[in-house]
């Protein structure tokens, strides 16, 4: 059973474990959908990022530093997957 510790300092119980998404959804429909990510225990994972026992989680939207960092890294996969479609023979690197 996790306990999710809010950066606010509130907690959350959970009786199975729980994806970052279904957290941010917990919270709030709004924050869910506007959810790109979460940081768990300092590390930056996906929304589909399954927490499994105790650990710190902040839900990232567009509204943090690291939202637009996804956003970024996102569109340049989306780019480069745009690129090959049009031009096969294309190397693509995305840092």
């Amino acid at each position: 059973m996790p306990v999710i510790r809010l950066p606010d300092g509130s907690e959350r119980s959970f009786d199975a474990p729980v994806t970052v998404a279904e957290v941010a959804m917990n919270i709030g429909a709004g924050l869910a959908k506007a959810a790109l990510a979460g940081k768990v225990n300092g590390s930056l994972v996906d929304t589909s990022y399954l927490i499994s026992e105790d650990a710190e989680l902040a839900i990232i939207t567009d509204k943090n530093p690291e939202g637009l960092d996804v956003i970024r890294h996102s569109t340049a996969h989306l780019l480069a997957y745009a690129v090959k479609e049009l031009f096969p023979e294309a190397q693509v690197t995305i840092g």
